[in-house]
C-alpha cells in the first residue's frame, strides 16, 4: 500500500485547523440584531453580508485594493469567536474594548503559522486605526451594513432605531457613495422609528 502524499500545509496542519475550529463559534455568536425572519444575528452572517457589500460598492472607489477591502473586512471581527458581540450602544461606556478585542483575535490566531498570525493580527490594527482607504472604507460599510439590518430585521419593540441616526456618521460622511447610502437609511430609520410609535403597545410593554 503507497503512503499517502504529505500534506501541502506540513506542520501547519494541525494549527490551521485549531484555528478554523474556534473561529466556527462565530457561527452562532449572536449580535443585537435581528434578521427579517426573526432569527438573532450572528457575527458571521454580519461579516458575511459586510464582504458582500464591499464587493458591490468596491467599484465605486478607484484605487482601492479589493483583495486587501475584504481581508480586512473577513477580520474585523474575528476577535468576538472568543469575547462575543458588544451592542454599539455600550461600547462608549466600555474604552477597554478595542484592548480586550484585540487581545482575544491575538488568543484565537495562537495556532496558526507565525506569518498568518501576524497578517491576520496587523490586518486588525489596520482596520481598527483606519490606517489605509480600504480600512477607513471597512469602518464605513461596517455601519451601514449595521443600520441595514437594524431597518431590515424584526426587532424587539423596544429597539432603539433613532441611535443609528449618529452612529457611525464619522465614517460614512466623506464620500458621497457612502453618504448617497447613508441617507437612503437615515430615511428608512426614521420610518422604522415612526411605525415604532404606531405601534400600539400592551401593558407589559409587548406589541399587541
Amino acid at each position: 500500500m503507497s503512503e499517502s502524499p504529505p500534506s501541502p500545509l506540513g506542520a501547519d496542519l494541525n494549527g490551521t485547523l485549531a484555528f478554523l475550529r474556534a473561529a466556527e463559534s462565530l457561527k452562532y455568536m449572536t449580535r443585537t440584531s435581528w434578521t427579517s425572519n426573526g432569527q438573532q444575528e450572528t457575527v458571521a452572517a454580519h461579516t458575511w453580508r459586510l464582504c458582500l457589500m464591499a464587493l458591490v460598492v468596491a467599484p465605486h472607489f478607484p484605487g482601492i485594493d479589493v483583495g486587501k477591502l475584504l481581508r480586512i473586512c473577513l477580520v474585523h471581527d474575528l476577535g468576538e469567536a472568543i469575547g462575543g458581540d458588544i451592542s454599539a450602544a455600550l461600547q462608549a461606556s466600555l474604552p477597554n474594548k478595542a484592548e480586550q478585542e484585540r487581545a482575544d483575535l491575538v488568543q484565537l490566531v495562537q495556532p496558526l503559522p507565525d506569518a498568518v498570525r501576524a497578517d491576520l493580527v496587523a490586518l486588525w490594527d489596520e482596520y481598527e486605526s483606519a490606517a489605509s482607504p480600504e480600512a477607513k472604507l471597512a469602518k464605513g460599510l461596517d455601519k451601514l451594513e449595521t443600520i441595514l439590518q437594524h431597518n431590515q430585521g424584526l426587532m424587539p419593540a423596544d429597539f432603539d432605531f433613532l441611535f443609528n441616526i449618529e452612529y457611525g456618521a464619522a465614517y460614512t460622511r466623506d464620500h458621497p457613495v457612502l453618504a448617497a447610502l447613508r441617507g437612503v437609511l437615515d430615511v428608512e430609520t426614521h420610518e422604522r422609528a415612526r411605525e415604532q410609535l404606531a405601534t400600539p403597545r400592551s401593558v407589559s410593554g409587548e406589541a399587541s
